[in-house]
């Protein structure tokens, strides 16, 4: 799994609104990016955890940073996820190989179909990973956690903003 200081791989995956995203892209656009792997879109765990980040959108975005949710669903099914847990302005990337997922280190080992671990990555300017948190459980709210260490970088409190 990629450590704090880490380069961060580019990648590009489809959003479930059908739009390609780039992470090359948002880092030139000077955003902060906060990478968040979960393992199924639909599932009890997964839908707290991105109904909360939706419910911080506002916040990460006023601070310049952009959230994205990536798992190996596909397009269609995060698209339903959207739609039944409101979560328009969330942009969820749909991994179905799985490819950026492993690129994370964040693949979850011993199961049928490839999914994420529940890991969250957080992205300077620099392209370079500013903090991780694993483990991560929603019921915690690390989406909050992610918010309050996006604040420090923003506020020059932590490296790589």
């Amino acid at each position: 799994m990629l450590g704090v200081g880490s380069e961060a791989p580019d990648f590009e995956l489809p959003s479930y609104t059908g739009e390609s995203v780039r992470l090359s892209k948002l880092l030139s656009e000077g955003k902060v990016v906060v990478l968040y792997f979960y393992p199924r879109a639909m599932t009890p765990g997964c839908s707290r955890e991105a109904v909360r980040f939706k419910e911080l959108l506002k916040e990460f975005e006023e601070l310049g940073a952009i959230v994205l949710g990536v798992s190996t669903d596909s397009v269609e099914r995060l698209r339903r996820f959207a739609e039944k847990y409101g979560l328009q302005g969330l942009t969820l990337l749909s991994d179905v190989n799985a490819d950026v997922v492993r690129a994370y280190g964040a693949l979850k080992e011993g199961v049928k179909r490839p999914s994420a671990l529940r890991v969250t990555f957080i992205i300077g300017t620099d392209g370079k990973v500013v903090a991780v948190l694993k483990n991560v459980r929603p019921a915690e709210k690390h989406a909050d956690e992610a918010l309050r260490i996006v604040n420090e970088l923003k506020q020059g409190r932590r490296e790589g903003s």
